[in-house]
């Protein structure tokens, strides 16, 4: 299994965050709901929420890794929640 982390961050229509990335050569799409980045930090305020996911990214990332090597991924798509945080 070969992830590549390729994209540049972008807001969701949720307020989260999308972040795209290549699972085997094909395009998959990472989205951070907006709970997950508020609770990243959690004696932080968060702002922006780009900035945020910056602040953040390598964590974000590796949790992302982790459920898309635990098969999570479907339709293109992983969804990062609050409750993944603990991974």
């Amino acid at each position: 299994m070969k992830i590549d982390f390729i994209g540049q961050a972008t807001i969701a229509d949720d307020g989260g965050v999308i972040f795209p990335a290549l699972l085997n050569g094909h395009k998959l799409l990472c989205h951070f709901s907006y709970e997950a980045l508020d609770d990243v930090e959690p004696d932080g305020i968060m702002g922006d929420a780009l900035s945020h996911f910056k602040n953040h990214q390598l964590k974000l990332l590796s949790i992302a890794e982790q459920k898309i090597r635990g098969g999570h991924a479907h339709d293109g798509q992983i969804q990062i929640f609050t409750s993944d945080l603990s991974l």
